[in-house]
């Protein structure tokens, strides 16, 4: 032990070891950035591989789009009048019909690859949940007669209409994401 190590306080003493923790987490977290944007993987988790389905699906979104946008009806709809709440709720309805058609030809022919076929079923599945809750939420608008909000299955806190809109997104295919606007 030296002289000056003897009359060293021991926060004085602690220092160099926090000097040279300091220096592995700074260390550490520069690999780690290194590593993230210069190595990671930059491919989507739900990006699948058969393109031609991803494209074929699109086409068909795109046109389901068209059809519910001939469907649009865009007047406000003012508290006590549950007339205009129950068209609303009939214009929901074709619309999900739209959908409900749509998912229909798109899951009609099956991807080619292997994530594909894992991951389109699932997909499958969440959006059909999303469908009937749509049909769910029309049946209380003709209950009710009020302009209610619409509350959608959430799955592991997500929102399952942000599940359906990251598949789509991830495969190039926008137009197969949920309608933000239900009457659509």
């Amino acid at each position: 032990m030296t002289a000056t190590d003897a009359t060293a306080t021991p926060s004085e003493r602690m220092r160099p070891a926090v000097r040279a923790l300091l220096a592995v987490v700074i260390a550490g977290l520069a690999a780690f950035w290194i590593w993230a944007l210069f190595f990671a993987s930059k491919d989507a988790i739900n990006r699948i591989d058969d393109r031609g389905w991803a494209e074929r699906a699109e086409r068909i979104c795109v046109a389901a789009e068209a059809e519910r946008l001939e469907l649009a009806d865009l007047r406000p709809i003012t508290p006590g009048d549950p007339a205009l709440v129950r068209e609303r709720a009939a214009i929901v309805d074709r619309a999900t019909d739209v959908i409900e058609r749509m998912l229909d030809d798109v899951v009609a022919v099956e991807p080619t690859d292997d994530k594909g076929r894992a991951i389109v079923p699932q997909w499958e599945v969440d959006y059909r949940t999303y469908i009937d809750d749509r049909r769910r939420f029309a049946d209380d608008l003709r209950r009710t007669g009020d302009n209610l909000p619409f509350y959608e299955t959430a799955v592991d806190g997500i929102p399952i209409s942000e599940r359906l809109a990251t598949f789509a997104g991830d495969n190039e295919m926008a137009t197969c994401s949920p309608p933000i606007d239900l009457s659509r």
